[in-house]
């Protein structure tokens, strides 16, 4: 059994939503898609995307624990990102990775387990089960490259919560907006050792989606900024037989999107125990939860 703190949840998993936006206006496969690049976008739903005015759109974005020296990988860090382009809003839900679920042909398990036993389809398909939302996109964020990928875009700026001070995780920050590098982001997104544990966390980790987004969209008023941009993600990105067209749709829908209408919600749910293991149950409110996000990707009760 792998310890917590060997299967960290790495910086957002959603960030790659936002920063394919970026890649998506004008990067093209490169060689060697799918071998480990920071972040990996790969179709899970048949058809094209299309966004269509009033309809929602569901991407997830997961974080994979696999690096060198661990053998298999798991989803460690799991969020839903709704879209509704005609209303400009949306909605990240997150899921905590120890949620403890039906996943389709393998039994019951944790959430996280879903990637390493049937690859992005199988998350999709076990989210799918568990929220009734299908996800067209999975994107999937990895250990290495990720600090480097974020030194390089000149680091992030991140709303601290509260202040953190936590050896297991490196996390050593005081309370407001703080300016951080690729190692100080991870450690951000690691730190489970606060307030609310894993469920906090994860709405920590959606933190980080938004102000990458924000980021992005201020860059995009300078072409030399947005060029230097779409350079360092082209080169951390893996689009696994992903098509161009569905990539720059996403992409400008991505940058079109306010982070001021864009919520921040985590599954409501209670821990326990399953087969020996820490585990989270979805709450009675879970299932409310889901079908308010399903419904337009724009929450009108939470």
């Amino acid at each position: 059994m792998r310890s917590p703190d060997r299967a960290p949840a790495l910086l957002a998993a959603a960030l790659a939503a936002v920063l394919l936006a970026a890649v998506a206006t004008a990067v093209a496969p490169r060689p060697g898609a799918g071998q480990g690049g920071a972040v990996e976008v790969h179709q899970v739903a048949e058809g094209h995307f299309v966004p269509v005015p009033g309809q929602p759109f569901f991407l997830l974005a997961l974080g994979s624990d696999a690096r060198g020296g661990l053998v298999g990988q798991r989803a460690d860090a799991i969020h839903v990102i709704g879209v509704n382009p005609g209303a400009g809003a949306g909605t990240i839900l997150n899921i905590p990775r120890d949620t403890y679920v039906d996943i389709p042909g393998r039994g019951r398990d944790k959430i996280n387990a879903a990637l390493e036993l049937g690859g992005p389809e199988l998350v999709a398909a076990t989210v799918e089960r568990l929220t009734g939302i299908r996800a067209g996109f999975v994107l999937i964020t990895r250990f290495e490259g990720l600090v480097a990928m974020v030194d390089e875009l000149g680091g992030l700026d991140i709303d601290i919560p509260f202040r953190m001070a936590d050896r297991n995780s490196g996390a050593f920050f005081e309370a407001g907006r703080a300016h951080l590098g690729g190692q100080q982001v991870l450690a951000f997104s690691r730190n489970r050792y606060i307030p609310g544990g894993d469920f906090k966390r994860t709405e920590n980790q959606a933190l980080v989606i938004l102000s990458a987004l924000t980021q992005l969209r201020a860059a995009t008023t300078s072409s030399a900024d947005t060029l230097r941009y779409l350079a360092v993600l082209g080169r951390h990105t893996d689009v696994a037989g992903v098509g161009l067209p569905e990539l720059y749709r996403l992409g400008r829908l991505a940058l079109s999107l306010d982070p001021a209408r864009i919520r921040n919600v985590t599954m409501p749910g209670g821990t326990g125990s399953a087969g020996g293991a820490s585990v989270v149950f979805p709450s009675a409110a879970a299932g409310s939860l889901f079908a308010d996000v399903r419904d337009d990707a724009v929450l009108q009760s939470h």
